[in-house]
């Protein structure tokens, strides 16, 4: 079944799917009496079933339980080359709920803003894509790119953070006890992190933890700490 999102709260018995909701219809090649899902921005699901073109009836409304219970902000060190892509692909199937891409100190990519804009709304755009595929009740926001300081900043705003460091920590069980509403994650670029970029995070808070005594790529550490994080919530 094609899973759509809707800009707009749907009140009729009618909808129009409409730009890429449009685009990804025809792709799909839908016919008429096929059946769609159309999420709204409020979690909402209308059952839809496809009339003609890109005309749909909707036959039936519930709430989209899609959504793990804990709200998961990664802030993510910038990698090298395109891996970024590949995090926010992942992370978003796995139940991420926003991303903040960062520059800490031992990243060796450092994009200009201009750059920085357009790589922001490519991550964005597959962040939607991620969301249709794997049925999400909601399109994770890829936020702007800050610096660590400014991201150590916006942690304040989480119950639990837990920084991943690739120099050992304590385990998530350990860490995560009973059912946090948000967290937040942090992790590190190819370079890993600095030491004071640790105790920055830590006297806001926050608690260092491992991965376990094997040393991960950047792109494989987010997608095993959202998968730790998932398992230990029951999301």
């Amino acid at each position: 079944m094609a899973w759509f999102f809707s800009e707009t709260e749907i009140t009729g018995d009618s909808y129009v799917l409409s730009g890429e909701n449009e685009k990804h219809a025809k792709v799909l090649r839908l016919r008429a009496g096929e059946e769609v899902t159309v999420v709204t921005p409020s979690g909402g699901q209308c059952d839809c079933r496809v009339i003609e073109n890109n005309l749909l009836k909707v036959v039936g409304r519930k709430k989209c339980e899609n959504e793990p219970d804990v709200f998961v902000t990664l802030y993510q060190a910038l990698p090298k080359g395109d891996k970024m892509d590949y995090i926010v692909q992942k992370c978003v199937e796995l139940g991420v709920g926003k991303i903040v891409p960062m520059i800490s100190a031992r990243c060796v990519s450092r994009p200009d803003e201009k750059s920085l804009q357009k790589k922001r709304a490519r991550w964005q755009k597959i962040a939607l894509q991620a969301a249709m595929q794997s049925r999400r009740g909601i399109i994770p926001q890829v936020a702007e790119c800050v610096s660590f300081a400014q991201a150590a900043e916006l942690t304040r705003a989480n119950e639990q953070t837990v920084f991943f460091y690739e120099m050992g920590g304590d385990s998530v069980k350990d860490i995560i006890k009973g059912k946090p509403g948000t967290i937040g994650i942090f992790i590190g670029s190819e370079g890993g992190f600095e030491p004071s970029e640790v105790e920055t995070v830590l006297k806001k808070g926050g608690r260092a933890a491992t991965l376990g005594k094997r040393i991960l790529r950047a792109e494989t550490a987010p997608l095993a700490a959202m998968a730790i994080i998932m398992y230990q919530t029951e999301g």
